[in-house]
């Protein structure tokens, strides 16, 4: 697959088969993030890869039970609410494979680094014929000491992009996108 075809393919995937995904394809999505840019040539990822389930379940049920403590206006809307309070519900929708990006430090573009590495990773996974999705309700939890020690993480870390990988069990359909604000200066 072209780079142009994967920018405009990839979608995020929440829907999985229970097919495993090969150690050597997430190594190969491992080597794809290392090729983003980071700042003064820093490279401090970490990429911690998880294929237990049992631990995938455990994060997930610590995840929501962390978010549920949040005052209600950090999960506006309330449907975000409603959905974690859903003991069946899997923030990780019952993907075979967690990558989590993390930076070694907590320094000044620690989470610009991860993100563009994340970003390869995902097209990597596109263009491998593998789904992907950014979940953003693992942040919180992954960047406690408990999240942290679940990962084996040191704890200076700063756990970033939680990335799951698998087989889709359906092509996720194009989501339509606004037209940039444009804002041209000078000629």
């Amino acid at each position: 697959m072209e780079l142009e075809q994967a920018i405009y393919a990839r979608r995020a995937v929440r829907e999985y088969s229970e097919e495993p995904v090969a150690k050597p394809t997430l190594l190969k999505l491992i080597e794809a993030a290392i090729q983003a840019p980071s700042a003064v040539n820093e490279q401090s990822w970490l990429f911690t890869v998880v294929q237990d389930r049992a631990l995938l379940a455990g994060i997930s049920h610590e995840a929501k039970a962390h978010l549920l403590r949040e005052p209600p206006a950090s999960l506006a809307p309330q449907h975000l609410r409603e959905l974690l309070e859903e003991p069946a519900f899997d923030i990780f929708y019952h993907a075979p494979a967690l990558i989590v990006i993390s930076n070694a430090t907590h320094g000044p573009w620690a989470v610009e680094n991860c993100a563009l590495a994340a970003q390869n990773l995902m097209l990597s996974a596109c263009a491998a014929g593998l789904g992907s999705c950014w979940i953003g309700f693992a942040q919180p939890r992954l960047a406690t000491p408990e999240g942290k020690a679940a990962l084996h993480l040191p704890p200076m870390s700063l756990p970033v992009a939680p990335i799951i990988v698998g087989h889709a069990k359906s092509p996720s359909p194009a989501v339509r996108r606004q037209a940039p604000q444009i804002h041209w200066i000078g000629a």
